[in-house]
């Protein structure tokens, strides 16, 4: 009988597996959709079924190759231990599988963890003990196995090989392949198809964050050749993981609205990407597609897929010149072994630069995780803050010569980040803090990192504090438009600075003009001015300044002021003169604006207080604040008019009491909508049309009809309210009307009551306005009350608060209707400052 395959079937058995017949029953395959494709070609169809049969034959093989590793690791670590041969060894494994029920790739990869301790040892047994602890089988690449790695001719355990012989599997496959392409493959078909995945891609990260696509299995060629490099600065899955240096787990593309590798190919289920990195460093980016959403995963399914990772990472690491050189746990900072070609080419442009830099190498724990990072050359620029020499500080670790480095968001965060990623920094003005003496000493310097191969540059220039003041000066004179200057009176040397020349309208080739012949440049007129100027700085020795027009070659005349003081030597001799010059022009000009519009505004005030001044006199000629009784026809009227107390708020309240020819009693309020001059004047119009009217007779819905008329035709756009009465003392019979007016208010027997609101339209609002009439019969006692709004209204409270507190205020026992008038207005709440009107009215 022929030896079985690591896969655990002879070679008989996939000949029988695969013959023409079994291909045409089996399911869609190559070889089916041949058949159906030509059904009538048998030799079509014949060549289809063996191009599938020797594609099955490949895959076959190459799983058993890669079972066959692992079996093969397995017998060296036997024979090393047990001191025999490797016929003997083989034979040992059989034996031993037979006895345990294990197949000899799952012995094979037990043997081996026992022997590696690496990261697949640690995601085995954390898989197996928990699995053990819950008494099942948790998903993981255990729970569902491919074909791939086989089963032993001694018989298989059908629920597939172990999690440790499925990740030995692909640990033998990705290192026994001879690129990231079939790295890719073996990862997909052994390790990822079981947990339901269905493409897997390898990226190889650039220093610049780009994503170069090194393997892929799953995605058509075409869709790999679209997507075989990403630019900096594209947000994909895989770049997610890249920068946030942990797995990112996708339940959508969709959903996430990430572009990716095989979106179009691929349904839009879930992703998860993980960075491939060794010793700290990310290398790569490995990330698998489902075909479907994928919901949370356990911690153990997320180990195997880091350990995959990891193992991408090793693979990818062979085919970077960056792998070559890694650092080593305990390495000493000058081993020899660190000396390559890449790093002394480094070494050599780090002792050109002129900045302060360091070389600095990646320094692992004995788990082979990053821990710290070794100076392993200093340049001759570098000069330590705390003092030290040079050579006390290289070979240091970076937190140990630098130990407040490792505060949050300090540079050792910054350095880890640039070597795990690839990707620069640079900042300025960034705080270097050192202890001296157990003292922090801080610096600001301006820092570069980068990442070249697995050593890191840092370089850093650390800001002179006479450069820096120098930079403010130079722009607090370009903000201010001022520019100094130096002249030498003993030499005649004069030197300005570059805004001088701009004030000056020169180039900066052009000779600088001393202040002696400032006044040929200056306008004639400023002549005086600049001669004070001179004589102070220069015969009188004190600081002196002035302002004048400067007369550009340019023809453009600027504003200028000018501050000197001299330079004095022994015995008050004078040696020079130093000062500035500025540009005040847009300060001239604003001056001379606001000056404009302080005229503009006297004037405008003067005008208005004219206007109010006017208005009032004219409204206080036709109604005096108070007005003695009025007694007509039995009937006792009193009246009150105030004023508002600022006088540009004069309005066009107004009232009037007359008796007519005919008997009546005219009663009537009103109120002009405005302020000033105006308000007043369509004031006299309404009121004195109104009573012009009324001596024809008519009745007070006529009245008003008339006087809307007046307001819409004989006026300019006057909009008013009214409030118009005629009392008839032989029926006792008072007839009203109103116009958009508060309805008067009628006290009797002790109790006050609005009488109700007719209709009527405001004056002025349409030409054909129709009025209502009401009559109402007086009673002995009865008292009535008409006024304006500004008795009562208030900007906080609605109009019913107001008129409750007026009726409240009425109902109070007077003596007198004059005591009642006077308290009304005492007690009024209103608080609009507008004038006021109040009529009242008795009949004893």
């Amino acid at each position: 009988m022929p030896e079985s395959l690591p896969g655990g079937s002879a070679p008989e058995e996939h000949a029988d597996r695969h013959e023409p017949g079994a291909g045409l029953d089996a399911g869609p395959g190559a070889g089916a959709s041949a058949v159906r494709a030509a059904p009538s070609s048998p030799g079509v169809t014949r060549l289809a079924l063996t191009v599938e049969q020797l594609r099955e034959e490949v895959r076959r093989a190459q799983a058993a190759a890669e079972g066959r590793g692992v079996i093969e690791l397995a017998t060296g670590i036997l024979v090393e231990r047990l001191r025999c041969g490797p016929v003997q060894a083989a034979a040992q494994l059989t034996s031993l599988a037979e006895e345990a029920g294990l197949t000899r790739i799952e012995l094979a990869a037990d043997i081996i963890n026992q022997a590696a301790r690496d990261r697949v040892t640690e995601v085995t047994q954390d898989f197996l003990a928990r699995a053990i602890g819950t008494g099942r089988d948790e998903p993981g690449l255990g729970s569902v196995v491919a074909s791939a790695a086989g089963n032993d001719a001694g018989g298989a355990d059908p629920a597939g090989p172990s999690p440790a012989a499925q990740l030995r599997a692909a640990e033998s496959g990705a290192l026994a392949a001879g690129d990231t392409q079939a790295v890719a493959g073996s990862l997909l078909e052994h390790a990822l198809a079981p947990l339901g995945a269905v493409a897997v891609a390898v990226w190889i990260a650039a220093p610049d964050a780009s994503l170069t696509l090194a393997g892929y299995a799953g995605v058509s060629p075409a869709e790999a050749a679209r997507w075989r490099y990403v630019p900096p600065g594209v947000v994909t899955p895989a770049r997610r993981a890249l920068v946030e240096r942990r797995l990112v787990h996708l339940v959508s593309l969709a959903e996430a609205g990430l572009p990716s590798i095989g979106h179009r190919e691929l349904p839009p289920g879930g992703r998860i990407t993980v960075p491939a990195g060794t010793g700290g460093r990310v290398i790569g980016v490995l990330e698998i597609c489902w075909p479907g959403p994928l919901g949370p995963q356990s911690r153990q399914v997320e180990r195997q897929i880091e350990a995959l990772a990891e193992l991408c990472a090793h693979t990818l690491e062979s085919l970077t010149p960056a792998g070559t050189a890694l650092a080593t746990p305990g390495a000493a900072p000058q081993d020899p072994a660190l000396q390559d070609p890449a790093l002394a080419e480094l070494v050599d442009l780090t002792d050109g630069l002129h900045d302060p830099a360091l070389v600095l190498r990646p320094h692992l724990d004995h788990d082979g995780r990053l821990a710290d990072f070794r100076i392993h050359h200093i340049n001759g620029r570098f000069v330590d803050p705390a003092g030290r020499p040079r050579s006390a500080v290289s070979g240091m670790l970076l937190l140990e010569a630098y130990p407040l480095a490792a505060e949050e968001g300090g540079l050792f965060e910054k350095v880890e980040r640039v070597h795990a990623t690839g990707e620069p920094f640079r900042a300025e003005r960034t705080a270097l803090t050192a202890l001296v003496d157990q003292v922090p000493l801080t610096a600001v310097a301006d820092i570069s990192v980068s990442r070249l191969g697995a050593s890191v540059l840092l370089i850093w220039r650390v800001q002179d504090e006479m450069a820096r003041l120098a930079s403010l000066l130079q722009h607090a004179q370009r903000l201010g438009c001022i520019g100094g200057f130096e002249e030498n009176l003993v030499t005649g040397e004069i030197t300005w600075a570059s805004q001088v020349f701009e004030l000056h309208g020169l180039p900066p080739t052009a000779a600088p003009v001393p202040l002696s012949r400032l006044p040929a440049q200056a306008h004639p007129d400023d002549d005086t001015a600049i001669g004070r100027f001179l004589r102070a700085v220069l015969h009188h020795r004190r600081p002196a300044s002035t302002a004048f027009r400067l007369n550009r070659p340019d023809g453009i005349v600027r504003h200028i002021r000018v501050i000197a003081e001299p330079v004095l030597g022994r015995e008050r001799r004078l040696l020079g003169v130093r000062g500035a010059y500025q540009d005040i022009s847009a300060q001239h000009w604003t001056e001379v604006a606001l000056a404009a519009t302080r005229d503009q505004l006297a004037y405008t005030e003067r005008q208005a207080a004219e206007h109010n001044r006017l208005a009032l006199q004219l409204q206080r000629a036709i109604m005096p604040p108070s007005r003695a009784p009025i007694d007509a026809a039995g009937l006792q009227v009193a009246v009150r008019y105030r004023p508002a107390e600022n006088e540009h708020l004069v309005g066009g309240d107004w009232y009037d009491v007359a008796a007519l020819p005919s008997g009546q009693v005219l009663l009537c309020v009103g109120d002009v909508a405005g302020h000033g001059i105006q308000a007043a004047t369509d004031m006299v119009v309404l009121r004195n049309a109104l009573r012009g009217l009324a001596a024809t007779g008519t009745g007070p819905a006529q009245l008003l009809t008339w006087l809307n008329l007046v307001a819409n035709h004989l006026t300019e756009h006057v909009t008013a309210t009214a409030l118009c009465a005629l009392y008839d003392p032989g029926t006792r019979t008072l007839r009203w009307a109103r116009a958009g007016h508060p309805p008067p208010v009628l006290v009797r027997h002790g109790k006050a009551g609005v009488l109700p609101a007719i209709r009527g339209l405001l004056l002025g609002a349409l030409p054909e306005a129709v009025y209502e009439e009401g009559v109402l019969d007086l009673e002995a006692g009865d008292t009535l009350l008409m006024y304006t709004d500004g008795l009562i209204e208030r900007r906080d409270r609605s109009l019913q608060e107001t008129v409750d507190h007026l009726l409240a205020t009425v109902e109070r026992p007077a003596s007198g209707l004059e005591e009642l008038m006077d308290h009304l207005l005492t007690h009024s709440n209103a608080d609009t400052d507008d004038d006021t009107c109040v009529v009242g009215v008795h009949l004893p």
